[in-house]
């Protein structure tokens, strides 16, 4: 218990030492904290890598899902606090001098603080980006083409590092994380990534498959979590210390809690699985027109158009279970619109634009 105050404490001194010294640069790190944002997995980097890769598209998602649930069970276990409201709890400072701490408003993060799930959701997705960029230069053989590979494994983990140190310093700065949970969290995406770089048997799973996953990883979870509640130990300790001690109430949110990240990540899996097992998948991406660059590209292009009219849908949180479900429903949408929504009206406009001009 001392060791863990003194770490805090240590803590503490950085981030009032980032907050004192990096003012200029709050904007960047703010958005940096936004682009370790795990939602940014389902709206963004996946809708760019399916439609180029389904394999590592698919990859991604799982990497996400998985990854955030496992990040879920180690804030259980590992019950870290978060800067902001330790601050004001913890008797380590003399005459009650607790230091300040300044908050913004994607500070008051109302689940756990370790592992950081920003640092290991943003280690995990970028580490399956960059080893897939990686894999299409590693075939080359001649003299010159390995000098370029080497060159470009050099530049690609530089930017992969770049981004994960700054995504863990945003995290830090906003008095949302202590410095070893986001080192933590860095690390854990990246055990969680390797593993799935030898699990080749998720490009072949079932909509069955997809179901009997997303119901373990529910039942475990919710198991754990009444378990422990039976031995009176409160897994969600946090939320009161969140609201209690939050800067401004309107910054608390309840798309934040744990339980929320859990359905928000099995809406996804299940989409996915929806998708990928669905008749409009099987008829425009594994059709003639998957191999032209140009049905790619508008795919890309009305994938990210459509999922940005997604976050216009407000999911009401005056019911804590009706926003569970609407959630889950939500996140399903999104990785069914891009794997066989998207990609099955570009296909039929395709092929009536070609019977036009014949």
């Amino acid at each position: 218990s001392i060791k863990m105050d003194l770490l805090h404490s240590n803590g503490v001194l950085i981030i009032q030492h980032l907050q004192r010294d990096y003012r200029a640069y709050q904007d960047f790190l703010n958005f940096m904290s936004h682009v370790g944002d795990p939602r940014n997995i389902f709206s963004i980097y996946f809708p760019l890598w399916f439609q180029l890769n389904q394999v590592v598209g698919t990859k991604m998602i799982w990497v996400a899902v998985i990854g955030d649930w496992f990040n879920l069970i180690f804030k259980w276990i590992l019950f870290g606090h978060r800067p902001y409201w330790w601050v004001q709890e913890t008797m380590i400072y003399p005459n009650q001098s607790s230091p300040c701490l300044e908050q913004f408003p994607i500070t008051c993060e109302t689940g756990p603080g370790s592992p950081s799930g920003h640092a290991m959701g943003s280690s995990c997705v970028w580490y399956v980006m960059v080893t897939a960029a990686l894999s299409y230069t590693v075939r080359w053989k001649d003299k010159s083409a390995v000098t370029l590979h080497r060159l470009t494994w050099s530049f690609l983990w530089s930017i992969f590092w770049i981004i994960q140190i700054s995504v863990c310093i945003s995290r830090v700065f906003i008095a949302t994380h202590f410095p070893h949970q986001v080192v933590l969290g860095v690390f854990a995406g990246i055990l969680v990534a390797e593993a799935f770089e030898h699990t080749p048997a998720i490009q072949t799973a079932s909509l069955r498959m997809y179901m009997k996953t997303n119901l373990f990883l529910f039942i475990f979870a919710l198991g754990f979590y009444l378990s422990l509640k039976l031995l009176d130990i409160d897994l969600l300790w946090s939320v009161p210390k969140a609201k209690k001690w939050c800067a401004n109430p309107d910054w608390i949110n309840i798309d934040t809690t744990p339980f929320a990240g859990l359905v928000r990540n099995l809406g996804a899996l299940f989409g996915l699985g929806l998708g990928i097992n669905s008749e409009m998948f099987i008829t425009s991406c594994k059709g003639k027109n998957s191999c032209r660059i140009s049905f790619r590209i508008l795919c890309v292009a009305a994938s990210l158009a459509t999922l940005q009219l997604y976050n216009f849908v407000k999911i009401p949180t005056h019911t804590e279970y009706l926003f569970y479900i609407l959630s889950f429903c939500k996140s399903a949408a999104m990785p069914l619109t891009v794997v066989a929504l998207v990609p099955y009206c570009v296909h039929s406009l395709m092929r009536t634009t070609e019977k036009k001009l014949n």
